[in-house]
């Protein structure tokens, strides 16, 4: 059962995620380069940075109060653990976003989506052995 709300919570997660990013992309940044001043951020990195706020937070949320309901971790703990696990999709969503779009020349929506499907088996993993841990507990 924790498999199934964890692809049902993730799933709604992973397309208010991409459906957010092609928004921000095509009319937010408007497909220009972010320049700071100090730093300029090109614009699918600028999209993803925008978006990641929002689906981290309504990610935990899920995590925390649908799919890993046993997980007898604080919920502070859990947050933390949360914040380091989502430091790794963090990582593979720069790389992944930087080298499909900029090297292999992809659309950054599709290369979102392609990113989006290596991150969320990452991520399963990290909650469901790191960050929401049910340690001597069966779950289905």
């Amino acid at each position: 059962m924790e498999t199934f709300r964890y692809a049902a919570t993730g799933g709604f997660n992973t397309v208010l995620d991409i459906t957010l990013y092609f928004i921000c992309y095509n009319f937010v940044v408007d497909k220009q380069v972010l320049d700071l001043g100090i730093v300029s951020i090109s614009p699918h990195i600028a999209a993803f940075l925008i978006v990641f706020p929002i689906t981290f937070f309504t990610g935990f949320l899920f995590a925390k109060f649908i799919t890993f309901t046993n997980s007898p971790v604080q919920g502070r703990t859990q947050l933390i653990r949360y914040m380091i696990s989502v430091s790794g999709s963090i990582f593979l969503n720069y790389v992944f976003l930087k080298v499909l779009v900029e090297f292999a020349g992809l659309w950054p929506t599709m290369a979102k989506v392609i990113t989006t499907g290596i991150v969320v088996i990452y991520s399963y993993f990290a909650q469901k052995f790191f960050t929401f841990k049910t340690a001597g507990l069966a779950t289905s």
